[in-house]
């Protein structure tokens, strides 16, 4: 990606301008196109004041067929520029995502999941005929089939759910408040300006410090902005002119965070193997110290080499840390590390405690 194109935006036809970018140049696409809302008229309240819909030019389309052209032309784009390991994120409506999703698995993008924003504060059906639609739909797809090294900061995700594996499901508010951008009459600037937080985690997931983030539709600029305060660059595609403006007056106005405060938490199979042998050779566990389970019931002692040796009714163990904490627990299958536990400073902790502290001297 040449320089003149890193954290600008680009005023034009997105597809006209993604083919003028470089080849193969994109970590990862981020898009939120027109939904095409088909809408029949005035969106009324109860009370018959007028509902701020989305009813702007650059939504609507003659039909179908002219919106599904305009969708294969851009993804096509947006796949030349993603690197072989790059991924697209696409988010919209019912009104768009199915027919989108047919697209792209067209042309040979690997959808690697859907995603369901789930709105904790969305706007309700005001004439009582359908249910209230309070979720968008976000498709993860890899460029190809055969992408096998995207990029999924797994343990990131797991972290920012409190140690549980994140699901598909994410709930979310809509941007609002003092997020929510606004014109010189008041008036919201963009009438589908996503969160912040739906971006950050789109971002934190599936980009590194260092990545390049291409926007087609940028709109008043939350990719760029979350882009740029997370450590990554960004190019911005946007054919309005005002939304533009707005878009890098916001963006300016973003104070990037640390590199060491966005790096992502390593995987843990990224993370160099410690046999338990070196902590003995480390010093950092004798021959002869006794370990316990958590519960102080289970107890194993350390050899030499590296084994533990264990006795109790089920008879006598010997083996790794592993097999002979399955042992004594008569349990198929063991993670010693977590399950094996030395006394210290500060009591009672699992020698993975030990394994880290190796890892880190590394």
């Amino acid at each position: 990606m040449p320089v003149d194109y890193l954290d600008r935006i680009l005023v034009g036809d997105c597809i006209e301008l993604m083919n003028s970018l470089r080849e193969g140049s994109i970590d990862l696409v981020f898009a939120d196109p027109p939904y095409n809302l088909q809408l029949g008229g005035e969106l009324l309240r109860p009370d018959n004041s007028k509902v701020d819909a989305v009813d702007d030019e650059w939504d609507k389309f003659a039909d179908f067929a002219r919106y599904d052209s305009f969708t294969r032309a851009w993804l096509a784009a947006a796949r030349r520029l993603l690197k072989p390991e790059g991924t697209l994120w696409v988010i919209g409506s019912y009104h768009n995502i199915f027919r989108i999703g047919t697209a792209l698995q067209d042309q040979g993008y690997w959808i690697l999941n859907d995603i369901v924003w789930r709105k904790s504060n969305p706007m309700p059906n005001f004439k009582g005929k359908r249910f209230t639609n309070a979720h968008e739909t976000l498709i993860w797809a890899a460029r190809e089939r055969r992408t096998k090294r995207y990029t999924f900061n797994y343990d990131s995700m797991k972290a920012l759910n409190e140690g549980v594996q994140m699901r598909s499901d994410w709930l979310l508010p809509l941007c609002t408040g003092g997020e929510r951008l606004k014109g010189d009459d008041g008036k919201k600037a963009h009438p589908t300006q996503k969160p912040e937080s739906l971006l950050f985690r789109c971002l934190m997931a599936a980009s590194n410090p260092g990545d390049t983030i291409l926007d087609p539709f940028l709109g008043t600029g939350t990719t760029g902005a979350v882009a740029r305060r997370l450590g990554r660059h960004f190019v911005g595609l946007e054919r309005d002119r005002t939304y533009a403006a707005l878009a890098r007056k916001r963006i300016a106005e973003v104070t990037p965070l640390t590199m060491e405060d966005v790096t992502p938490k390593p995987a843990k199979r990224q993370e160099p193997r410690i046999p338990f042998g070196v902590l003995i050779e480390a010093g950092l566990l004798r021959p002869g110290t006794v370990l316990s389970d958590l519960s102080g019931r289970l107890h194993a002692r350390v050899r030499a080499d590296g084994t533990l040796s264990a006795a109790n009714a089920l008879g006598e163990h010997r083996g790794s840390i592993h097999q002979v904490g399955a042992a004594v627990q008569g349990a198929p299958a063991c993670n010693g590390w977590t399950f094996w536990h030395f006394d210290g400073e500060g009591g009672r902790r699992p020698i993975d405690h030990l394994r880290q502290q190796v890892r880190a001297g590394l």
